[in-house]
């Protein structure tokens, strides 16, 4: 009857949500139509993934969920890019960073926590998360800093971008090789292997072919959400940054947000943190990347230089993430830790 329901409600707002768009509507229904529209088609993104991963098993399945999470976000920010709004993109990359970080690890701590006095994971894979974090704060902070103080040309700076996102992707796809192959047996969970007695949702077959409506869903609901955003943050005096770090963040990543708590809240800690982390370590070393060579395409070329505001928040959100995570266990008071950091970046975000 709940998943009826689900049904229900995805096909009524996506087809809401492609009324306002051809019809005209007013921007502001427009965008509150789309925003929920994207919320449901990637709660079906998720539901979809969670059933591939029950074939592919729960370690593939943590990366699935996170890259096809990663999905609306990526399509997104390909459709800002498009339209030249290169600061709301960078804006976005950073509210997806911290949001994984800091609300959907955070909740996921927090409830999983609330429900298991303390929960475990792999220290090994903590250890190489901590650094990998690392590794994308330094390839988002030297490019800031040097073009900054050295006045770099518009063509020296595009080259400085083009070879830190082709580092940078080269960086995330080796790990992916050490951590899915090379070395897959000494990152893996106990807790992740198996099915736990879960059956999942659909067929293989089924859960394939969901997966890919859902993110052809995605890329249509996510044009109509850009068409809306220059009206709506007008209309409401939001800044660019705030829309892209928050609003499009939160609605983005509302695939991480359910899956990542739902496996924590059944002890499953080792896969919340795959997706949460792992997800913010994919837009770092490989969204973010490949946007700067995508906006190649349609012209001008996006530079990898972030704001200080935005370099301060990812570097925050690194560090408590990593202290909090770092050991292989967690409490739920860690959890509260990163929601509150989380509340302190959104106020300051909203102010600027």
């Amino acid at each position: 009857m709940r998943q009826k329901l689900f049904f229900i409600g995805l096909f009524a707002m996506f087809a809401l949500s492609a009324a306002g768009h051809y019809l005209h509507w007013d921007m502001t229904v427009q965008f509150i139509v789309s925003a929920i529209a994207i919320v449901f088609v990637a709660g079906f993104l998720g539901k979809a993934t969670e059933s591939v991963s029950h074939y592919a098993g729960q370690r593939l399945g943590g990366f699935l969920n996170a890259t096809f999470g990663n999905a609306a976000e990526l399509i997104i920010a390909i459709f800002l890019v498009k339209e030249g709004l290169f600061d709301m993109v960078k804006a976005s990359i950073t509210g997806s960073i911290i949001g994984n970080l800091l609300l959907v690890l955070g909740l996921s701590i927090l409830l999983g926590g609330l429900r298991y006095k303390e929960q475990v994971f792999n220290n090994k894979l903590a250890e190489h998360n901590s650094t990998l974090m690392t590794m994308a704060v330094i390839g988002l902070f030297v490019p800031a800093v040097f073009v900054n103080v050295e006045k770099f040309s518009i063509d020296e700076d595009a080259l400085l971008s083009l070879t830190v996102a082709g580092i940078l992707i080269v960086s995330y796809l080796l790990w992916l090789v050490f951590s899915m192959i090379t070395h897959k047996d000494v990152l893996s969970d106990p807790e992740m292997k198996g099915d736990h007695g879960e059956e999942p949702a659909w067929s293989k077959w089924r859960s394939i072919l969901y997966l890919v409506l859902a993110t052809v869903m995605v890329a249509f609901t996510s044009e109509w959400l850009v068409h809306t955003l220059d009206s709506f943050s007008e209309r409401f005096g939001l800044s660019e940054l705030f829309i892209g770090a928050f609003v499009i963040a939160i609605v983005g990543n509302a695939a991480e947000h359910s899956a990542a708590v739902m496996l924590a809240m059944k002890n499953k800690m080792g896969a919340a943190v795959e997706i949460a982390i792992g997800s913010s370590l994919q837009i770092a070393l490989f969204v973010a990347p490949v946007l700067v060579l995508v906006s190649t395409f349609f012209g001008p070329t996006m530079d990898i230089v972030f704001t200080p505001i935005e370099l301060t928040a990812i570097g925050v959100s690194v560090f408590i993430a990593k202290s909090v995570s770092q050991d292989g266990n967690t409490n739920w008071y860690e959890g509260v830790l990163l929601l509150m950091v989380y509340v302190i970046l959104g106020v300051a975000f909203f102010l600027v």
